[in-house]
């Protein structure tokens, strides 16, 4: 219990010093710096999964609450760029796993599963059952997330001229009680019902799902409040910096060193996808960018909201991308490993 008290002040200094430096995203990155600076002087920290799992679902109710009919029928014209998706995971893994593999030493099934952009718990829960190293994998994989979601804030202010100070939501005080009431029936039925069914991200896409009934129902009419949202990145950014707690200079000289050449490789590559698929005119380039970035899926809905992109396009891709590592890891890790065995 200290341990996540003295988590909750750091993050909210790294709020307040965002704030008093003017700097972007105060209550995501903010929380991420601090965390992140306090685990490398090796102060203790802990985090907690009922918690940031219940701020998940504010995310989810808020993505969930944009859906209209209009917005369904224009994502049947998304096949081009999501067909695209598959096509980058396995131009991810081609590159990764021999990066991970002859630079730095690290056997195939942690190369792999490292390689892999897939959500956090599932490449360690998957690298576990495979037999790979669990702290490398945690150490590359809560890397390529903080990387990501520090430098995109910064690429959209710098290129696209994003507002990244616009309120993620209305004030709580101008939403009426029944709305806040079933966006909460939304966020914790939506949660409890994916997680019984085995839903991958059952804390985002449960809620997003029931909230997208609701809406294009015209029953829900608001996304969850600005005051809930910041919340909610609040603890998310938080919960991406205390994964460092513990980490040794060793482990900076190799893991993290090793994980932030393969964020550049990671930026690069979606940089030139996002440049073909604007080259065709598919779509916009910051929504492709939020779209095609390999980052956390909540963490990138996060700035989608803020920066007021094309939601259904952002979550629809986050969510192939993910479906597509998550089915196809063990099986194509299966396959390297066997044909591996077989040559002399």
């Amino acid at each position: 219990m200290i341990g996540y008290a003295s988590s909750l002040a750091i993050a909210a200094l790294g709020v307040t010093a965002f704030k008093l430096l003017q700097l972007p995203l105060p209550f995501l990155l903010g929380p991420i710096v601090a965390c992140l600076v306090a685990a490398l002087i090796g102060m203790p920290m802990r985090g907690n999964k009922l918690i940031g799992d219940a701020m998940r679902t504010i995310l989810g109710v808020a993505v969930g609450a944009t859906f209209t009919i209009p917005l369904l029928i224009s994502m049947t014209s998304m096949w081009p760029t999501l067909l695209m998706i598959p096509v980058m995971v396995i131009v991810i893994g081609a590159i990764g796993v021999p990066y991970f593999q002859r630079l730095w030493g690290f056997d195939f099934q942690t190369s792999y599963y490292a390689s892999m952009p897939g959500g956090f718990q599932d490449m360690v829960l998957f690298g576990e059952e495979a037999g790979a190293n669990l702290r490398i994998l945690s150490l590359v994989h809560a890397t390529r997330i903080m990387v990501v979601v520090v430098v995109l804030p910064f690429l959209l202010s710098w290129v696209w001229n994003a507002d990244l100070s616009n309120a993620p939501g209305a004030p709580a005080s101008t939403i009426g009680l029944p709305q806040l009431a079933l966006m909460a029936f939304c966020g914790i039925a939506g949660w409890q019902v994916a997680l019984r069914l085995g839903m991958f991200g059952a804390s985002i896409l449960g809620p997003l799902l029931l909230a997208a009934i609701f809406s294009l129902a015209g029953i829900l009419q608001y996304r969850p409040p600005a005051e809930a949202i910041w919340a909610a990145q609040f603890f998310i950014g938080m919960s991406v910096g205390i994964k460092y707690a513990g980490v040794t200079m060793s482990e900076i000289r190799t893991c993290i060193t090793a994980a932030l050449g393969f964020c550049v490789i990671l930026l690069l590559l979606t940089v030139v996808f996002a440049e073909v698929i604007f080259w065709f005119g598919l779509a916009p380039a910051m929504e492709t960018i939020l779209a095609f970035a390999p980052g956390g899926q909540a963490e990138l809905t996060v700035l989608a909201l803020i920066v007021g992109a094309d939601m259904a396009f952002v979550v629809a891709h986050h969510v192939l991308r993910i479906f597509v590592v998550i089915l196809g890891a063990p099986l194509f890790a299966r396959f390297f490993r066997n044909r591996a065995a077989k040559r002399p």
